[in-house]
């Protein structure tokens, strides 16, 4: 497949009409807060619903129980393999390179911004943690396992954002497509996939093709899942490629909501980051992977650490012969990763289950302001064919 403009300003148009008409149902009857108590107790696969769930949300929720018939169980559980070997360096990806991605596309930012608490920016941080350490577990998709519950709420989480930026006149659709569009929803599953890859490479992470194609594979199955169009997705790593570099060169640039959310970003790992000492990493590690040019956009600080985190692949290096040298050694650290990302994960949710919601306000939930989007976003040099 080739991404044409014209392929991705289609994609653009077009939401997820399964979940849209659920959310619109429970709006127009009133049943949003009955639904969300009962999803607080559905939190695993295979667990009955309540007996009085709204009729469109009990259809909805049985159609979506299952994976999609496609998937390759054998590349999935490689999936699992490459994220417990690297999980420590992934979850760095997604901290400090991929939601950074996000917030240098300028409408992603601003709809980032007003769709969750600008008070409590840990919120996101948490449950992106939490839905990749669901995916990943050996019974992500088996009774008892909590990864397609979530993902069928967060689904709906996406809808009722929709339904309420279209409902209160907060997005220029016009300008900007729908809000959560297809085109934007494989852009968020590049940043988690692709561009995590990306990352761990510029760390310096030793990878094999089996394992990247994997890794990727399992943010395709849950692309299938989260409602994007099966024949809109990049089949491969080099489709994906494609799109990444396509989507970041028509949407990337500078915005006064990138720079909120990235300073928030920087605020909240300096405090689970102890002492002060090490906060300038933060800072440093962002700027390495993402790069000077949307660093600066984002106004991430310079500081005299920037030098040494470029010293983070020989180091990486080392450990990492260390594990191909020994079984032991490759299970201490495959354990010091495992610990290591449960301890983040646990300091940004305090120890809470993140709960995926459908708001039944955005303003007082998420903070949504009536800043306007910008009009003069950077245009960026072709792409080479």
């Amino acid at each position: 497949m080739t991404y044409t403009p014209e392929r991705m300003d289609a994609l653009r148009l077009l939401g997820d009409p399964l979940a849209d008409s659920v959310v619109a149902a429970l709006f127009e009857r009133g049943e949003v807060g009955k639904f969300n108590t009962l999803m607080r107790w559905f939190a695993q696969s295979g667990q009955p619903l309540p007996d009085d769930v709204p009729e469109e949300a009990r259809a909805y929720l049985e159609a979506t129980s299952v994976p999609p018939s496609w998937v390759d169980w054998d590349q999935m559980e490689r999936a699992r393999l490459f994220f417990v070997d690297n999980n420590v360096h992934i979850s760095t990806a997604l901290s400090f390179a991929s939601m950074p991605a996000c917030y240098v596309v300028p409408h992603i930012a601003r709809l980032l911004s007003a769709t969750h608490s600008l008070a409590y920016p840990s919120k996101r941080m948490a449950e992106t943690g939490q839905f990749t350490l669901y995916l990943m577990r050996p019974d992500a998709f088996e009774a008892g396992g909590r990864f397609l519950p979530a993902a069928q709420k967060v689904r709906l989480l996406h809808a009722s954002i929709r339904h309420h930026l279209r409902r209160e006149g907060r997005w220029d659709e016009a300008a900007l497509g729908v809000p959560i569009c297809q085109e934007d929803m494989i852009g968020g599953q590049m940043m988690f996939s692709v561009q995590v890859l990306d990352a761990l490479h510029r760390m310096g992470i030793h990878m094999s093709q089996e394992g990247a194609e994997a890794y990727f594979y399992a943010w395709r199955v849950v692309g299938a899942i989260l409602g994007i169009e099966l024949d809109a997705m990049p089949a491969d790593l080099e489709q994906a490629r494609e799109f990444s570099d396509r989507y970041m060169a028509r949407h990337m640039g500078p915005s006064e909501e990138g720079v909120l959310l990235t300073r928030q970003l920087i605020d909240l790992y300096e405090e689970v980051v102890p002492g002060t000492l090490f906060d300038p990493v933060v800072a440093a590690l962002i700027r390495f992977l993402i790069g000077d040019t949307s660093a600066d956009w984002l106004q991430v600080p310079r500081s005299p650490w920037d030098r040494a985190v470029t010293l983070a692949p020989a180091l990486l290096g080392v450990l990492e012969r260390i594990e191909d040298a020994s079984p032991l050694g490759a299970w201490a650290l495959d354990r010091l990763g495992d610990l290591t990302t449960r301890f983040e994960l646990s300091s940004l949710t305090r120890g809470r289950v993140m709960q995926y919601a459908i708001p039944e306000d955005l303003k007082p939930a998420y903070g949504v302001t009536s800043t306007k989007p910008r009009t003069d976003p950077w245009i960026p040099p072709g792409l080479a064919v």
